[in-house]
């Protein structure tokens, strides 16, 4: 039982193990809370960030979009007030241009298609006819107008802007336009790069037919772009945030609004895990400074469980040796500090009492005649054995009441029984302090007298035997006994060996007369040759 315990689960390990994981579970919760909801916050902030980058970045380019409409607006009054002034017309063109650099390129065409007017002048267009989308779609248009998308003459991605021209009876006599590039450098691309930062965040623009008119990637200006929720949404007039994927299986957090100037959308985003590394740096961070704490408190719990589990486990292997004289002694001394392991100390204590009280009376009942009180047969085994491992001579007197069938059938077995107690009690009084007395069976007794010779043990007897045959039993009367008269004066015999003598003497007694004692020879040697001993040969 004390390796089971030493092994086993104990209660040690067992409040270790509910302590630790109490505290771990707490500190582990505690934590992905603190990371959860923080996460969150960072989250929602990027989002509210983004979507207030891509609102103010749609504010801008609605407010450049309706500048260089004024622009071209302002110059086409001008032009419309002396159209044929060829001086004013490539003075304008330039004009526009340079002043505020807010197109890559100006036009001015007639009604008829035919260019009037280029800036810069490198490219070669001066009294050509229009050839590209968003020039012949202005001629058609006859309103200020932004283009989608296109490839011009001189082979650059671009948008085109263009405002009609009127004269005075209000015929349409031609327009002016400028480009905005999409791949080169421009003051659009100028005005959406203020928003491009290191740490992944870009934005992008998209018009209605999902086709990217900026992107920091060059390469992708142009591209059409299908299955995004973020683009589906800002193209439908929607302002708000999301999670998405991008195009490359990347997780990002972003923000769109659509433009009012122009029918489209702006996107700024952010990868999410670049978004949540600096919280991952932080809850490092924190789970460093609270280590010496856990440690500490870790180191805290096993001492304490240590201090509340070392008197009960010292109970539990004092449980195991309850039958030991020296447990009562051994539990006084354990130091039971707290309540609860106090009260099963003492109620222990009680426990070994009783045990102790009842193993005592158990013992005392199995080497008990229960009748007479005497020792009983396994009682007298023991003490035969002890005196013989001792080396210790003593005499043994087999005693029989004579004729004790007469007594139970003419009285009855409780006056029989009655018999047999006085018995035993004059045995006790007439015997020695060391003497064994013991009933081994009905009316039979034996005497064991240890350091008695046979000279010696023969007049005790013959002395019990007159005691006896004088004593007076209400109502039987007086009773007689015969005595046999054993012992071990040599180490030859055995125990069974001096108790068959010592029957034999017994059974010559009864053979002879009965109320008499027999000496048995081998334990007579000591003795004189006197007639009136009896002596079984």
């Amino acid at each position: 039982m004390l390796n089971s315990l030493r092994t086993g689960l104990n209660l040690h390990r067992l409040i270790l193990l509910l302590a630790f994981s109490a505290t771990l579970i707490t500190f582990l919760n505690s934590y992905y809370s603190s990371y959860q909801v923080q996460k969150q916050q960072l989250i929602n902030e990027t989002l509210n960030n983004h979507k207030a980058y891509a609102a103010k970045l749609v504010s801008a380019t609605d407010n450049f979009l309706l500048a260089a409409q004024q622009q071209l607006a302002y110059v086409g009054k001008i032009l419309e007030a002396d159209f044929n002034n060829q001086e004013l017309i490539n003075a304008e063109t330039e004009r526009l241009r340079l002043q505020t650099n807010s197109f890559n390129s100006t036009i001015i065409v007639n009604k008829k298609g035919n260019i009037l007017g280029v800036s810069p002048a490198s490219l070669n267009l001066q009294n050509l006819k229009v050839d590209s989308f968003g020039t012949k779609a202005a001629l058609s248009y006859r309103r200020p107008m932004i283009s989608e998308p296109y490839i011009s003459m001189a082979g650059n991605l671009l948008i085109f802007m263009s405002q009609p021209l009127f004269d005075k009876t209000g015929e349409f006599i031609g327009y002016v336009g400028g480009t905005l590039y999409l791949k080169r450098a421009s003051i659009l691309n100028e005005l959406l790069q203020v928003h491009y930062y290191q740490d992944g965040s870009y934005l992008y623009v998209v018009d209605e037919n999902n086709r990217l008119l900026y992107h920091p990637n060059k390469h992708r200006i142009g591209e059409q772009v299908f299955d995004n929720k973020v683009i589906e949404s800002v193209l439908s007039g929607h302002a708000g945030t999301q999670n998405v994927k991008n195009s490359q299986g990347i997780e990002m957090l972003a923000g769109y609004a659509p433009l009012s100037v122009a029918p489209w959308g702006v996107v700024t985003q952010r990868p999410l895990q670049s978004t949540l590394a600096p919280l991952d740096n932080l809850m490092w961070q924190v789970f460093l400074r609270t280590a010496p704490i856990g440690l500490f408190t870790f180191i805290l719990i096993w001492v304490l469980a240590r201090l509340i589990s070392q008197p009960l486990k010292q109970l539990a292997e004092t449980a195991s040796t309850l039958d030991r004289p020296t447990t009562s002694q051994e539990l006084k001394q354990l130091r039971s500090w707290y309540y609860e392991s106090n009260e099963l100390r003492n109620a222990m204590l009680k426990g070994v009492g009783l045990l102790q009280s009842k193993i005592g009376l158990l013992r005392q009942e199995a080497q008990t005649d229960p009748l007479t009180c005497l020792h009983n047969r396994r009682s007298l085994d023991i003490r035969l054995s002890q005196l013989m491992a001792q080396r210790c001579p003593f005499a043994v007197l087999a005693i029989d009441i004579d004729h004790f069938k007469r007594v139970n059938d003419d009285f009855g077995h409780d006056i029989g029984d009655l018999v047999l107690q006085s018995l035993a009690k004059l045995l006790v009084d007439a015997t020695r302090e060391g003497d064994v007395v013991a009933r081994t069976g009905g009316e039979e007794f034996i005497v064991i007298m240890p350091k008695v010779t046979a000279k010696r043990a023969y007049q005790l007897a013959e002395r019990l035997r007159m005691q006896v045959s004088e004593y007076y039993i209400e109502p039987v009367g007086c009773i007689n006994v015969s005595i046999g008269i054993s012992g071990w004066p040599l180490e030859q015999l055995s125990i069974e060996d001096v108790m068959k003598l010592a029957d034999q003497a017994l059974y010559k007694a009864k053979k002879t007369g009965r109320n008499r004692c027999v000496l048995d020879a081998t334990f007579c040697q000591d003795l004189p040759l006197v007639s009136e001993v009896p002596v079984l040969e």
